[in-house]
């Protein structure tokens, strides 16, 4: 009985996401603002917007601040900085250094204003479902979280065949069957796999 009620409310759940999404699909939103689980641990992309706050130095500190596309960054005092592939707290311990030449133990704070993540760390999803699209990699992301950013399937897909295709040991390919049809509408969490940085997960069409 439990598992037949969880199925109708996941059903439920799906068809509303469905019902309210455009079948339009997406490129990745530089504007996307969504945090990551572990905000301290993501990872800087080219494309991400950050803030950064010197302690009682207001002329030196940096809002809305882009990453530029060859991952670096422009502050006062610190003109030219790599800021793609270092966590917040990393980048702000850099800046820190290098402002040590002109202010007393400078303490900097970097926030994250929109996410997009290194390129090779972001999970896809394409094909058949609602909302195609390209997202930032965050610890313990599932196929379910990345479903309900995707706002679930068309009415065209064929959910039980679906894959994500994975980079492997070498560089090659690992192929991993998903049931996501068994996963939204019957509630088999068996099928809610963690996905793994640079996944793409696809979901093919119906034959009919």
């Amino acid at each position: 009985m439990k598992r037949v009620t969880f199925g109708i409310v996941a059903l439920a759940l799906i068809g509303v996401l469905v019902g309210a999404c455009s079948p339009a699909p997406k490129a990745l939103d530089p504007t996307n603002t969504s945090t990551p689980a572990t905000a301290s641990d993501y990872i800087i992309g080219p494309g991400d917007t950050l803030s950064i706050f010197v302690y009682q130095a207001a002329d030196l500190s940096v809002t809305a601040l882009p990453v530029r596309p060859d991952g670096r960054i422009s502050v006062p005092l610190v003109p030219d900085m790599m800021a793609a592939g270092k966590t917040p707290t990393q980048l702000g311990e850099d800046i820190a250094e290098k402002l040590k030449k002109y202010v007393k133990d400078p303490t900097v704070t970097v926030m994250m204003h929109s996410f997009v993540g290194p390129f090779d760390r972001q999970v896809r999803v394409i094909g058949e479902a609602a909302d195609p699209m390209a997202i930032p990699y965050r610890d313990h992301l599932t196929v379910l979280d990345v479903m309900i950013e995707a706002k679930g399937l068309t009415k065209y897909a064929a959910g039980n065949r679906s894959v994500i295709v994975r980079r492997g040991a070498n560089g090659q390919q690992e192929i991993i069957h998903i049931k996501l049809s068994s996963l939204l509408k019957d509630g088999d969490v068996s099928q809610n796999v963690e996905m793994k940085p640079g996944d793409t997960l696809i979901i093919p069409q119906s034959w009919f």
